[in-house]
């Protein structure tokens, strides 16, 4: 447990004592003991007794204790703690030395501060103190001073600061007197010392430190400030001459009546006049800030100056009249705030009301505060006028670029969070006096954020008053462009949906309750009070008056709905949504049934008939019937009767075989599908014709063949009259993937009376599943019943001796045993004084971390095909065995990890190493040549085709050497004559055999692209990179984004036009727009592709009709649009990852529903780009689409390993997760390469500052790895361009250079110091007010909460601190958002990116920013590569600006390997419109190889 004395004030002490001896005279039990103690020591632990004590309870809740044991070893626990009252001096001597801290990354001294500086801030905090400097002055050797470790400064100092005063004044140099040692300790108890940090200055002798603790603790009783404070200003004396208040209010100059007016209005009976050169005061004489919440708590403050009348606009104290102690201020208020660069501020007291003009100068910092967070809330609000869901790095950056008003110097990130109470109240209010059922700004992300990181409180009843608000006109959302098919099925949907939630009952909205705005009385005038029973209403809205609207309940269900995608999921299970395998329980009824005409055949005990009278009604094979289930709540099923027949025994039940129709609401469709559509599974069984309840028709439907000119136009009804007995259907749809294909060709390879298609496809897939076997060649040696064979045939790919595949890693293991770099798993032991906030890192895993990224696949030879079975027929997986030769990569060698970063990502060591492997751990194949038979350039060869690797040498694991290849692996590869496309043929000479080494695919025609909303062209240029698409048009209306598409795609044409106005110019028959650009026209757009964005309707789990209405005109609803007017082949929406999961997926369902509609083969899935060879983390939903007739493409396959927490890739639809899908890759734990790092990426690239803003630079060095090979590019003259850096605020400055190198660093390494900013003032040391109830104390008895909240207290507006190394607002709010971990955090050399967003700052969404080792956050080019960006990529505009364009890309990268698959598509389309057989294999998951 460590230190085993608790340190308690004098009153506990005793209560202590009372306790002990009720126990001693038996008058309580040892339960009754325990808990009493408990009571009273438990917040005064530190954190390892609180844990000693916190072990026994888990035991005790685990059942390992008895309920006697437990209160036993509590009574021991509790008798071995030394209980010490606070007044108590505790010396000891082996600790009276203090040390200089040493900075391991710098090796300069941490402090900045001059010798002048230390002396002076010494000198008034020891005259606020009434410490003489003399006593001070300490001496230590230079051999106390330690070095630190763990990337942390250790510092050796005293358990009990009380010894620590005691020791500094017995070490004074002149020897002074008890008195004076007394006076040195006088007003500092062990409470303020054990909180007090050292500010260390160095003296002239190199053997001399000055240091000083930090001011008490104590507090003013009316004001709260802390009286020990640099802060606390004294009020410096009423004005000369001044007079009283109402003295001063009888003035004649302040009059504006003669006294012959005939009458006076009501609003002019209340003086109202001007003050100049005030200050505001309490009555102990402390200045005092009116906006800090005093007033609402009914302080006492007055304020004095120079009264003017109304009229007057000089400043000047000239004919001012000096007044004092005017007040007490009973509310203060502000005018004017939505007009001019100043607002009007004023004070009400009970006499009259002022106008404040200009503070004195020693007020001026209190009032520039004020007028601070005033201008402030403009801005804010103004940023949530005309943008729509901005987030918190847009809030930044509107602040950091706003020119900020007279007598402020600028606006950062720190005067922000130090005003998020003020600036939330009024964007609050601000909602207010908007119409009800308006978007609330409270809840944008923005504000949202701002809330969660400083602590807002809402719903607190604030004295400032805003008089004057003008009417602000709110930005309508666009009217969408619509054609007819997508505005006629939203209206039937909605209005459906909407007369459903009108019959419904109104729910309730949700309050707290406990916020000051719940418990306010109900206004009556309100619409929502007016329906109210008691005011003569209705009653049938059932929602609370309109000032009682919680906004804290309001953000929390916002939150919970909005919560971004956490890259901490871990999941690679596959999950299944495959109802093939369901049973239909049907319900059985007495019914008659006759057989119609003989049997057609016999097999077995089977009779087989063509046609079945049931009630009188004929039913014939193919005919579509309706059966009954045994749940009355479950629709009826629908199926096509496949074959009839009877069985000869028992009973002599008549069956009919059930090719089940799957409903529209039983896919991913959900409630938004056609009632009356119907879709083609995989899923049929034999069932009783008892069952049928009648004869149904169920129509085929089949796109015209004037499909494509129909598009734009009112689609014709499939049904010609609905009804309940008449269906279609026009999709196949497989359950576990929810894609939506075309129909199957019928197989007519069967039986007529026995037809059933869903059995053929299920046996085929079942067959897929199992291996074929090849030639058989011999017995295998030493085995009993093994045979050799020549190849087998497994998921519809043949493997023959001689190929290379991949198999799992756990396959099996390396002889070489290579460790990974050593992670330290220990704790640090770190000084808490000095780093107060690190003992929030309680856990082990870092954000950004490789730790747990799987390695790549083993890639092995085939030597033996070995099976038990002796004949060439259909075997399990689990039969097969392959005797393999291993490859070894560079980090499986005793090299080690490091020997990778510098070798190709594809290169390979030959090895004469054998192992066994299962055919079940097989995953694919892949072709390894001899690098030197490689015809082209290594990176060439690398990029021309998939699975693709090289060796040169070979590896001896026995004696750990490299060696030259034998003969017969160097021939290996060696380039033969031949003939195919997409292929080269390659020809061993050893095994005498030519094998296809895969070739990515390619276009002779590519698809003419128009890309809506293309950003700065990430989605277009890797589609464009793959070989599928030219990109013909695009639309971006951000200009410096439309600039770079221009710069990089030279052919394309650009619009910057808003996309409905483009699309409605052309459904009206418009060739040009205003600019004379070409506009495409129907027939001309191959291939639509875009990421729509989503904010116009997120955030709330539910649709209501105004956001119906907002959907109905959303950017999504124009982007389907689009599709329907020129629709194109192919189709491609992106978007973030919760777009499958907006409005209980609503938007999703609605999206594929309209696709559907216009006859478009669907599908939707997650992809993770780190799985396509970037190092950032980032998930996106993917929605492909291909028109009718067209082959609808897979998603590809992972490329490289990535981490498992970030690699959750399925999804689940509704909020009861009803439908869960997975992803068609099988590839989930694994892939072919190694993950690419941070190292991989930046390694390279020369070292910058802070606020580097050289455009163009020289590389100065090669590239290290292959990856920054590769991303070079080819250029002729090789420049770095976009090396560019956000200049920081002086004090992030600071604190990024504070912020350790170690992995997993981040704003809990903080030192709490005050240091010397680049702008020349000074930081302040964090200070710790108040006892925390979660975390205790820390271990050497100090505070750890900085607000009264962490008391269980609401917050005290007075506890904020400002302009501190450790952000005051992280500890705050820190327990209740997982410590903040990774605010201020480094990036990892070994890790990956978070995701990459539009403005880079250390406490926005995605902190952990910090460049690994340099003391700024990443650059441009840094972040242009994490996306996966070429440096030749070119971006436009301002340094944020091309943050911005770079946030809101696609990675190319992952483009590409899309792109790849669409034209695996496209092939495979035209070789089976050539009557080529080709076995589909990707259908099963597998790669497919033309």
């Amino acid at each position: 447990m460590g230190d085993k004395t608790v340190h308690l004030p004098s009153n506990e002490i005793q209560r202590v004592e009372n306790v002990r001896k009720d126990f001693e005279e038996e008058d309580i039990t040892v339960k009754g003991y325990v808990k009493s103690m408990r009571n009273i020591i438990n917040p005064y632990l530190t954190s390892s007794q609180t844990q000693a004590f916190f072990i026994l309870e888990e035991e005790f809740k685990n059942e390992e204790l008895t309920e006697k044991g437990f209160y036993k070893r509590s009574k021991n626990l509790l008798d071995s703690l030394s209980i010490f009252c606070e007044t108590q001096i505790v010396t000891d001597s082996s600790k009276q030395r203090i040390y200089s801290l040493n900075n391991r990354e710098n090796n300069q001294n941490i402090i900045n501060s001059s010798s002048t500086f230390g002396n002076e801030m010494l000198r008034n905090s020891n005259e606020n103190a009434g410490i003489s400097s003399t006593a001070m002055n300490i001496k230590t050797e230079p051999e106390d001073i330690s070095e630190s470790c763990n990337g942390h400064h250790r510092v050796d100092v005293n358990e009990s600061s009380n010894s620590y005063i005691q020791e500094n004044a017995n070490e004074v140099q002149n020897d002074h007197t008890q008195d004076e040692v007394n006076k040195l300790c006088n007003g500092y108890d062990l409470l303020d010392i054990k909180n007090t940090e050292l500010v260390l200055g160095r003296k002239e002798s190199k053997n001399s430190l000055w240091t000083h603790p930090l001011p008490s603790l104590k507090r003013c009783t009316i004001c709260s400030q802390l009286l020990s404070s640099e802060d606390l200003m004294i009020y410096p004396g009423h004005p000369e001459n001044a007079v009283d208040e109402f003295v001063a209010l009888t003035d004649p100059k302040l009059s504006l009546f003669t006294g012959e007016e005939n009458s006076i209005h009501d609003y002019d009976q209340r003086p109202q006049h001007k003050i100049t050169a005030f200050n505001v005061y309490d009555k102990e004489g402390h200045l005092c800030p009116f906006d800090g919440g005093l007033i609402e708590k009914n302080v006492l403050l007055y304020f004095s100056g120079f009264l003017k009348p109304i009229y007057d606009e000089n400043p000047s104290i000239e004919d001012g009249i000096p007044a004092s102690e005017i007040g007490p201020i009973n509310e203060w208020w502000i005018s004017g705030f939505d007009g001019g660069e100043r607002a009007l501020i004023g004070f009400s007291t009970p006499f009259a009301e002022y106008i404040l003009m200009e503070p004195s100068e020693v007020y001026s910092p209190f009032f520039n505060a004020v007028q601070e967070k005033i201008y402030l809330s403009k801005l804010v609000i103004e940023l949530l006028i005309h943008t729509i869901e901005p987030s918190y790095e847009d809030l930044l950056l509107k602040i950091q670029t706003a020119v900020p008003p007279q007598g402020i110097l600028s606006f950062s990130e720190d005067s922000l969070l130090r005003h998020a109470q003020f600036i939330c109240d009024q964007v609050h209010n601000f909602d207010l006096a908007g119409e009800d059922g308006e978007e609330r700004f409270i809840l944008s992300p923005c504000i949202r954020s701002l809330i969660n990181l400083a602590g807002v409180t809402l719903g607190k009843r604030r004295t400032t008053q805003l008089r004057v608000r003008k009417k602000i006109d709110m930005p309508k959302f666009t009217k969408a462009t619509t054609t007819p098919l997508v505005m006629n099925l939203f209206e039937s949907f909605f209005a459906d949906q909407i007369g459903e939630q009108k019959k419904s009952l109104t729910v309730r909205r949700a309050r707290c309750g406990v916020c000051e705005v719940c418990q306010e009385p109900d206004c009556g005038n309100c619409r929502n009070c007016k329906d109210m029973v008691k005011f003569g209403g209705s009653g049938r809205s059932k929602q609370c008056c309109v000032n009682r609207r919680c906004p804290n309940m309001a953000v929390m269900e916002r939150e919970e709905s909005d919560g971004e995608e956490d890259f901490e999921d871990f999941s690679t299970d596959r999950l299944s949504n495959d109802k093939s395998t369901r049973s239909h329980r049907i319900k059985k009824r007495v019914r008659n049934i006759e057989w119609v005409g003989e049997p057609q055949a016999v097999e077995g005990k089977k009779s087989y008939y063509m046609e079945v009278k049931v009630e009188g009604e004929i039913i014939k094979l193919g005919d579509c019937v309706m059966v009954e289930p045994d749940n009355p709540q479950i629709p009826v099923y629908i199926a096509r009767v496949e074959s009839l027949w009877e069985l000869k025994t028992g009973k002599g039940e008549k069956f009919f075989h059930a090719d089940w129709f799957c409903r529209g609401s039983d896919t991913i469709l959900g409630e938004t599908a056609d009632p009356q559509e119907l879709f083609l599974i995989n899923d049929c069984e034999d069932s009783l014709l008892e069952a049928v309840l009648r004869k149904v028709m169920v129509i085929e439907y089949t796109p015209p063949t004037n499909w494509k000119e129909l598009g734009g136009n009112e689609e014709s009804d499939p049904i010609e009259e609905r009804n309940d007995h008449t269906f279609f259907y026009q999709k196949w749809y497989n359950p576990e993937l929810g894609r939506f294909e075309d129909i199957p060709p019928l197989r007519k390879d069967i039986e007529c009376y026995k037809s059933c298609q869903s059995c053929l496809r299920i046996k085929e897939e079942e067959s897929n599943e199992m291996c074929l076997l090849g030639e058989k060649l011999e017995k295998t040696e030493n085995t009993l019943n093994q045979y050799s064979y020549k190849s087998l045939t497994f998921y519809k790919q043949e493997y023959e001796v001689g190929d290379c595949c991949y198999v799992l890693p756990e396959a099996f293991k390396f002889k070489v045993k290579c460790y990974p770099p050593s992670v330290e798993n220990k704790k640090p032991l770190v000084d808490e004084n000095m780093y107060p906030e690190f003992y929030r890192k309680t856990s082990d895993k870092v954000k950004g971390s490789n730790v747990d990224t799987p390695e790549p696949f083993r890639i092995v030879r085939i030597l033996k095909i070995m099976c038990s079975s002796s004949d060439s027929s259909l075997v399990s997986p689990e039969d097969v065995k392959f005797r393999v030769s291993k490859f070894y990569r560079p980090e499986n060698t005793h090299k080690g990890v490091n020997s990778s970063y510098q070798a190709d990502l594809n290169l390979l060591y030959w090895s004469e190493e054998e192992a066994t492997v299962f055919l079940s751990s097989v995953c694919g194949k892949c072709t390894v040549i001899y690098a030197e038979n490689i015809q082209s350039s290594s990176d060439e060869h690398f990029l021309g085709g998939p699975n693709r690797f090289k060796f040169l040498k070979a590896y001896d694991p026995n004696k750990m050497e490299f060696y030259e290849p034998p003969m017969d692996a160097q021939l290996r590869g060696s380039v033969g004559k031949g003939k195919g496309q997409g292929k080269g043929k390659v020809k061993s000479k050893s095994s005498k055999k030519e094998f296809l080494m895969e070739t990515y695919p390619s276009l002779s025609n590519r698809l003419n692209t128009l890309d809506v909303f293309a950003g700065c062209g990430g989605l277009s240029n890797g589609m464009h990179e793959a070989g599928l698409s030219e990109p013909k048009w695009a639309v971006e209306v951000y200009e410096p984004a439309a600039q770079a598409f221009r710069i990089n795609n030279p052919n394309a044409v650009v619009f910057t036009d808003d996309c409905n106005i483009l699309l409605k110019l052309v459904m009206e028959g418009k060739t040009v727009n205003d600019k004379g650009q070409k506009l495409p026209q129907k027939g001309e757009v191959d291939m639509l592709c875009g990421g729509p964005p989503c904010q116009g309707f997120s955030g709330m789990n539910r649709f209501n009709s105004r956001q119906y209405s907002q959907f109905k005109n959303s950017l999504v609803a124009s982007f389907l649009s689009y599709c329907d007017y020129y629709r194109p082949k192919y189709f491609l929406l992106e978007n973030v990852r919760n777009f499958v999961s907006y409005k209980c997926s609503m938007v999703l369902k609605l999206t594929l529903r309209v696709l559907i509609k216009m006859g478009y083969q669907c599908t939707v899935g997650v992809l993770q780009a780190g799985n396509y060879g970037v190092p950032q983390t980032r998930r996106r939903a993917i929605i492909l689409a291909a028109a009718p007739g067209e082959v609808l493409p897979f998603f590809p396959e992972p490329i490289t390993t990535f981490s498992p927490r970030a690699s959750q890739l399925s999804i689940a639809v509704d909020d009861n997760k009803k439908f869960k899908y997975s992803s068609n890759c099988r590839w989930t734990s694994s892939a072919p390469l190694r993950t690419v790092t941070v190292r991989d990426a930046l390694f390279d690239l020369p070292e910058i500052g802070n606020g580097a803003r050289k455009d163009q630079i020289n590389y100065g060095t090669e590239p290290e790895s292959h990856f920054q090979r590769l991303i070079r590019g080819k250029q002729y003259q090789p420049l770095l361009r976009d090396h560019i850096c956000k200049d920081m605020a002086p004090l992030v400055e600071s604190r990024m250079k504070h912020i350790p190198t170690a992995p997993g660093s981040d704003w809990r390494d903080l030192p709490n110091i005050s240091i010397l900013l680049s702008d020349g003032k000074y930081s302040k040391v964090l200070v710790y007010t108040h006892h925390d109830k979660k975390n205790g104390r820390s271990s050497t008895g100090s505070l750890r909460g900085v607000c009264s909240c962490a008391s269980g207290n609401p917050c005290d507006p007075m506890d904020r601190q400002f302009n501190t190394l450790i952000p005051w607002c992280l500890p705050h709010t820190g327990n209740r958002h997982n410590h903040w971990s990774g605010l201020y955090g480094r990036l990892e050399w070994d890790g990956f990116f978070s995701t990459t967003v539009t403005n880079p700052e250390p406490m926005g969404k995605q902190g952990r920013v910090l460049h690994p080792e340099q003391h700024r956050v990443v650059s441009v080019r840094e972040c242009a590569r994490s996306q996966g960006f070429s440096d030749t990529y070119r971006f436009h505009g301002s340094l944020l600006e091309k943050h911005r364009q770079i946030g809101n890309a696609v990675p190319p990268p992952m483009a590409k390997s899309i792109g790849y698959e669409i034209i695996k598509a496209i092939k495979l389309n035209e070789m089976k419109e050539n009557g080529i057989q080709v076995h589909d294999s990707k259908a099963n998951g597998l790669q497919a190889h033309y």
